[in-house]
């Protein structure tokens, strides 16, 4: 039986010798992702139901199920809800931050600063292409008590700073600081590209309506940029929820675990062996990173 399109010509029939030359294209890359990608990521879901650890390496055979006791140990875990709730502050505070101060430089950027345009958008944009560690190790020397240059900066008009990263109180909104600082470069070049892309016509039939700047802002700026305002939102907390680096090399966690991550909490359980305890940690921080990531889609869809 010939099959027929809905407009009523003859579809192409199938061609086996390009779909295997389209498979043996794929190959070089399908078979390392699968090895060394899905291969891990379906074997650490597997480690989360067991009681696995690092000296049952010489024993696979020893390992036990033990179903959903690691994930219902988590609820028991103090040290790991103090890591949660570290990094919901760190999500909370720096997506909001650096995506509005992002469009704000952006805006700034694409409209009313027109000379050293190309200065400002590389030295914003510098600290996103420099080392993690190398940002994290200057800015540690920033918050120094004694010889910091924030509070040298402080005593110059007769303020005593304090120790920023060895208080519990402090040392969480300076990490975020830090890091709203460093991604700033990355939300303007996202924001400069959405900006650049509305058509002007809009803002100049908005002028000769009588329209005025925030009424520009707000009824053709901001629609136009809700799928920049996606993408920037969920490449923002997928970063932020997913935090290590900065916490790492600043804080150690400390102090007291007030800056202690998840992922860094992930990392500190897979050093001391705890193989399925902390695989079914990961999964917990991929699934809230999945939900927010939906929401984030359901609220800034373009239909929304």
């Amino acid at each position: 039986m010939k099959v027929r399109s809905p407009s009523g010509r003859r579809a192409p029939a199938r061609r086996p010798g390009r779909t295997l030359a389209g498979w043996g294209f794929a190959l070089p890359f399908a078979i390392p992702f699968t090895i060394f990608m899905v291969g891990p990521v379906l074997v650490s879901l597997a480690m989360s139901f067991t009681d696995i650890r690092s000296a049952d390496l010489r024993d696979p055979l020893a390992v036990e199920l033990v179903g959903l006791d690691n994930y219902l140990r988590l609820l028991d875990d103090e040290l790991f809800g103090r890591a949660v709730r570290n990094t919901a502050v760190v999500v909370l505070a720096g997506v909001p931050l650096t995506v509005g101060l992002g469009l704000a430089v952006a805006l700034g950027l694409n409209s009313g600063l027109t000379r050293f345009t190309a200065l400002f958008r590389v030295g914003y944009y510098l600290p996103v292409v420099t080392s993690i560690v190398a940002i994290s190790v200057v800015w540690r020397f920033v918050y120094q008590q004694d010889s910091g240059l924030l509070n040298g900066a402080l005593g110059l008009v007769g303020v005593d700073g304090p120790n920023w990263l060895a208080d519990t109180t402090l040392a969480l909104p300076a990490l975020i600081v830090m890091i709203v600082w460093r991604g700033l470069g990355f939300q303007m070049v996202i924001f400069l590209a959405g900006l650049q892309a509305i058509p002007a016509h809009l803002y100049e039939a908005a002028r000769l309506d009588g329209a005025s700047t925030w009424q520009q802002f707000r009824h053709i700026t901001l629609p136009s940029l809700r799928p920049t305002l996606l993408l920037s939102a969920v490449i923002g907390t997928v970063g932020l929820m997913l935090v290590f680096e900065e916490p790492f090399v600043m804080t150690r966690g400390g102090p007291l675990h007030s800056t202690l991550s998840v992922s860094q909490y992930v990392y500190s359980q897979f050093g001391f062996g705890n193989y399925g305890y902390a695989s079914a940690m990961s999964y917990v921080l991929f699934l809230a990173v999945a939900v927010l990531g939906v929401g984030w889609f359901r609220l800034l869809r373009s239909d929304g």
